[in-house]
């Protein structure tokens, strides 16, 4: 096993993930095996308490893991398939080694940060290791060089690499070069101080990767160098991409990353073969068509609270060689008179998951415009709530029908066409106890969703608490609204759709997380190719 650590400095956000998952991509197309790693300072014990505004988006793995958005790079970029054993943060490692010492694993000592909690976190790359069976791993340390909280994950690394020895550990160091409009230049200082704060602690990078907006130049590059003890070569130029984050692997490949990181790990492996990656790129930056996706959602303004779907968007582009444009609609905006006007011209409407009742009414009021005008529509997880509780209202005749999520004092629905599920109903502690991770769903035979899955039962990841209320199934189905997937026991509704509309279709699950570039989901492949159509015959 070969150890690549990839830490951040300056600022956050420089796209360490982003950075991490391209070199996975580069070492797998060089023909070995790859599995990702992240350690994230903070002290919650995941981030699935935490609000989009803090965090972004929650990613969901098989397993149920609730982990950092940063995974779902990890999964779209390789051929991993990640577990809760790639996401460690502070407040497990915390809680970890308190519960050792509750239980006297530690008795007679005095815990400290060195070397119980140093221990703790070699003992999941070391478990990581074991149970991969890899040929790389890639650990990205979060946060930045000189905060408090990410010292132990550092010292941590710096004992492991000593212990495993030169040639098994590798260390990247991703940093900002800033461009100073008033002076015209980029700067160097920001950088040089970030890789003196990380040698204080015993670190020396073998690659420096510099985030930049534009080319660093050979005087830069020899700066970097000498001021970094880098060699000129391992000054790595990662400037911002012009199209799409999937232009990032080609870019370091241009920039010999990937053979640095051979070389340093002693690893004889031919020259990365990236063809079908530039096919991919080049169906995303010029692509035969072109389709208007507008998604509906809460929490518009942040771009990394609805990633996943985003990219699945892309990637169903990628199978039906269309150019995506995502419209992001404030769900608030729409609730507004004349808010419908935000929906028209798309090709199609998508309406994400969500927590909340702020909003719901603009989503109802625009999965009502898809319903009638005819415009596909694909719900995720509330998207599915969402449908139900507008087909109630206006195809049922339930004026008041609701999710029992959205009920307040004074405002109680009488028909709670969405209700908590029953094994949700004396669950007490937030978080990790959602309905969480990979779990079956059965196709009914003929239904859309069975045809563009190509399947009889597939498997979708969950994270939720409220589910279709059973009790008015049969009224649904009398009306029209076909309940195409079910748990194996048929006591969940999964997926709904309407069998008389061009494409309209519900799934309770988060199909986004399973998207690659390499492997669109068929959902949205499906709902992009139905978009395109309907556009095209408009045209017409």
């Amino acid at each position: 096993m070969k150890y690549i650590f990839v830490t951040g400095g300056v600022i956050s956000s420089l796209g360490k993930g982003l950075t991490a998952a391209a070199l996975g991509t580069l070492l797998e197309n060089r023909g070995l095996t790859v599995t990702l790693q992240k350690f994230d300072p903070y002290l919650n014990v995941d981030p699935g308490t935490m609000s989009p505004y803090q965090h972004g988006e929650v990613y969901v793995l098989d397993d149920g893991a609730e982990t950092d958005l940063d995974l779902g790079h990890y999964e779209r970029f390789t051929n991993t398939s990640l577990s809760r054993a790639n996401a460690t943060t502070s407040g497990q490692v915390y809680k970890q080694v308190l519960e050792n010492e509750r239980e006297g694993v530690y008795l007679g000592k005095t815990v400290q940060v060195i070397p119980h909690v140093t221990d703790e976190i070699q003992r999941r790359i070391h478990a990581l290791a074991e149970s991969t069976k890899t040929d790389v791993m890639i650990t990205e340390i979060g946060g930045t060089v000189g905060d408090i909280e990410g010292l132990p994950f550092l010292e941590a690394i710096r004992e492991f690499a000593q212990e495993v020895g030169p040639g098994n550990v590798c260390f990247i160091h991703v940093t900002y070069v800033p461009f100073i409009k008033a002076a015209g230049e980029l700067k160097t200082k920001p950088t040089q101080q970030s890789v003196a704060k990380l040698r204080e602690i015993g670190l020396a990078p073998h690659v420096l990767v510099c985030r930049c907006e534009y080319p660093l130049g050979k005087e830069l590059r020899s700066k970097l160098s000498m001021f970094c003890n880098v060699p000129y070569e391992a000054v790595i130029e990662e400037k911002d991409v012009e199209h799409t984050i999937y232009e990032v692997p080609l870019m370091l490949q241009r920039e010999r990353m990937d053979d640095l990181v051979c070389q340093t790990l002693r690893l004889d492996c031919p020259p990365a073969q990236m063809g079908p990656w530039q096919d991919i790129l080049r169906r995303m930056i010029a692509p035969q068509h072109r389709v208007r996706i507008g998604v509906v959602g809460k929490y518009i303004e942040l771009q990394d609270a609805y990633k996943s779907v985003y990219e699945a968007l892309k990637h169903a582009g990628v199978a039906t060689d269309c150019g995506v444009q995502i419209d992001q609609i404030e769900a608030e905006e729409v609730e507004k008179p004349g808010g419908e006007l935000l929906l028209k011209d798309l090709g199609g409407i998508l309406v994400p998951g969500g927590f909340g009742d702020r909003g719901t009414e603009g989503k109802i009021k625009a999965a009502q415009y898809a319903r009638e005008k005819g415009i596909p529509y694909l719900g995720l997880c509330l998207g599915l709530q969402i449908a139900t509780i507008e087909f109630a209202r206006n195809v049922l005749g339930l004026k008041l029908a609701n999710s029992t999520e959205f009920d307040t004092e004074g405002r109680k629905t009488p028909d709670p066409v969405i209700h908590l599920q029953e094994t949700q109903r004396h669950v007490k502690r937030k978080g990790g106890s959602m309905r969480l991770g990979a779990q079956e769903c059965v196709l009914k035979p003929g239904s859309l969703a069975a045809k563009l899955y190509g399947k009889s039962s597939v498997m979708e990841r969950h994270r939720h608490r409220y589910e279709f209320n059973q009790d008015y199934r049969a009224r649904f189905e009398a009306a029209g609204l076909s309940i195409s997937g079910t748990t194996l026991n048929d006591q969940l509704v999964e997926m709904v759709e309407i069998p008389t509309h061009p494409f309209f279709i519900s799934t309770q699950a988060h199909p986004e997380f399973l998207s690659k570039p390499t492997r669109p989901h068929p959902l949205f492949v499906g709902f992009i190719a139905a978009a395109h159509q309907r556009l095209h015959k408009k045209a017409i």
